[in-house]
This record gives C-alpha cells, sequence and structure tokens, in this order.
C-alpha cells in the first residue's frame, strides 16, 4: 500500500460543492471522501474491514505484495483480493498495482448504504458514485500543463474510477517517464492497474500515442489521458476542461 504524500495539493481539484467532505487516516490508508453528509464512523469500520483482508491475505500469502506480474486468481480469497487479481490480470500487472483504486472503491461502495452520492479519493484514485456534475484536475507534477487540464465527469458516468498513475511523482513503482496517466474505468481497481500498465509503456513523448492504444486493447476502459512534460494525449470518452 502507497504511503500518503505529505501534501496532498491535489484534493483541492476536487470540485463537489454540494457535498460534504472528510478525512479517514488509518495506518498508510489515507481518504478524502465526499457524500451526502459525514459518515466517519461508517467510514472507518469500511477501511478496518478492507485492511484486514488485505494485510491477513498478504501475511499467508507474500508474492501477492511483491509480484510485479499478474497471479492465478484465488477462488477462496477475500473480494477485494479477487478483485485486484482480474484487474492486474486485464492489465498485466502485479495485483499491488490496483490496491489503491480498489480500497475506494470498497470504501465508497460500502458507504452507499448510507449516502446517495459518493466520492472516494486515495492517493490520486477516485472512486466514484453521482448524481451530479464535477470536476476533477490532472496534477502531473513539474508538467507545465499540471493543474491546467480537468475531466468532467456527469450523472453519465456513474459508478466509474478515475486513476492516475506517474512515473515522475510520488512513491509507487513505476518503469515509465509519464508525468501524468490518468485512466476513467468502470472499475476503479481496473483503473488503477491500467493506469500503471499505460504509464509502464511511456518513457516519452513520443510514447504517448503507443500508451493510448495499449489502453484501448483493454476491455472497461472508457478513456485515458496522458501528460508529458508540455505535451498530452487523449482517446475515449472523456470530456477535457480547462
Amino acid at each position: 500500500m502507497a504511503k500518503p504524500q505529505q501534501h496532498a495539493f491535489y484534493r483541492d481539484w476536487i470540485g463537489a460543492n454540494d457535498l460534504i467532505p472528510f478525512t479517514i487516516a488509518i495506518k498508510e490508508t489515507d481518504l478524502l471522501i465526499f457524500a451526502d453528509k459525514p459518515l466517519t464512523e461508517e467510514a472507518e469500520k469500511a477501511v478496518l474491514q478492507y485492511r484486514h483482508q488485505l494485510e491477513a491475505y498478504i501475511q499467508k500469502n507474500p508474492e501477492f505484495l511483491n509480484s510485479l506480474i499478474p497471479l492465478s486468481e484465488d477462488e477462496f480469497a477475500p473480494s477485494i483480493i479477487k478483485e485486484m487479481m482480474r484487474a492486474a490480470m486485464m492489465a498485466q500487472v502485479g495485483p499491488m498495482a490496483s490496491v489503491a483504486g480498489a480500497v475506494a472503491e470498497k470504501v465508497g461502495t460500502y458507504l452507499l448504504d448510507y449516502t446517495r452520492q459518493i466520492v472516494v479519493e486515495n492517493g490520486g484514485d477516485i472512486f466514484l458514485h453521482i448524481s451530479n456534475e464535477i470536476t476533477i484536475g490532472v496534477y502531473a507534477g513539474n508538467s507545465p500543463l499540471s493543474n491546467k487540464l480537468g475531466l468532467k465527469i456527469t450523472s453519465f458516468h456513474r459508478p466509474l474510477g478515475v486513476c492516475t498513475s506517474s512515473g515522475t511523482v510520488g512513491h509507487s513503482i513505476s518503469f515509465g517517464k509519464s508525468d501524468a496517466v490518468t485512466v476513467i474505468a468502470d472499475s476503479a481497481s481496473l483503473a488503477d492497474a491500467t493506469a500503471t500498465a499505460v504509464g509502464n509503456r511511456v518513457k516519452g513523448r513520443k510514447d504517448i500515442a503507443r500508451g493510448l492504444q495499449y489502453a484501448q486493447t483493454i476491455n472497461g476502459i472508457m478513456g485515458t489521458l496522458i501528460i508529458v512534460d508540455d505535451t498530452f494525449g487523449a482517446w475515449g470518452n472523456i470530456d477535457i476542461v480547462s
């Protein structure tokens, strides 16, 4: 599990003015949540539940934590583990490449029993189920395009995951050099895994087209935005705004 960044300033770039924000921080898990009402107790319960499932499984299966390639599905594993394994297999990465998106999605789905709308942000990876339009800013490190581009999400897109990987920002493992790869999918686990997989393939501007092509081969991906320095490319059903 990735450690939270010391200053998650990209959190100021989620425009969900009609919802109430609150945060949950338990060990490495650091969530910003928007809901119709404060749900701190319920969110903490969900985080503890899914963290326990992950920690217990990793203790018995350490390869799940360290593998950089997909692992065979385990029919006896908890649902969050199964979803991470499926996402990793589809994107051809290690299962932990989907952990932030998986936690966001599981917590968000849990909280939908208590709220009509939900946005859960986990280290830049987002699960959302909304009725109204919101805009999500794209943080791309030192790129001149950082905080210059946003993704407009409408009620047509729900539920879904919006996840970002970077080869120049943060602690997560990436073999590429993109400033940001943002993927929109019908699953936050899949969006997270795919953002990593696409990012691994982007070493520079010349690889933007290659990365977009790879994203198109994965079922469930709705759109992809890739930023490298002062250049960006996009594909799919996404609405890029200033």
